[in-house]
């Protein structure tokens, strides 16, 4: 099992911001931010930072998937 940030870059998506602005306004930064795009593993600060900024619950942003769904 692992965690998948999809549903973070499709909010994004959705919203029309970018990674950059991501990061402005969350707090966050560039090397946290490229973390989470390869699904790894990151602070919770850092994801309530996100979702602050986002307005958004955490499960809006990641779900747990099974390696064999990730492949």
């Amino acid at each position: 099992m692992k965690f998948s940030y999809k549903k973070l870059w499709k909010l994004l998506i959705d919203k029309g911001i970018n990674k950059k602005t991501l990061c402005e306004m969350s707090g966050v930064s560039a090397t946290s931010i490229a973390k989470l795009g390869n699904d790894g593993n990151v602070n919770t600060e850092i994801l309530l930072k996100i979702c602050t900024a986002l307005k958004c619950d955490v499960g809006d942003i990641m779900e747990i998937v099974s390696d064999d769904e990730e492949k």
